[in-house]
């Protein structure tokens, strides 16, 4: 058996912008960021962090609609 490990800080903020993120792995990493992010509620490092996730989710979102409209 094999599994992909996945970084998280690949794929929040601008750091990883380059890269694409394909819609299933944004929504995973985004589960687990909420998971840390109501650890430390209330907190900069959670406000931070509730950006970095969001940024990533729109990111993958937009790439899975302008490919879908490719598809057409």
């Amino acid at each position: 058996m094999s599994a992909d490990i996945y970084w998280l800080c690949d794929y929040r903020g601008d750091d990883g912008a380059e890269g694409e993120i394909d819609l299933v792995t944004a929504v995973d990493v985004a589960i687990r960021d909420l998971h840390e992010i109501l650890s430390c509620w209330g907190s900069e490092a959670a406000r931070q962090r509730a950006e970095e996730c969001e940024t990533m989710l729109r990111r993958a979102f937009s790439g899975c609609v302008i490919g879908q409209s490719e598809l057409r």
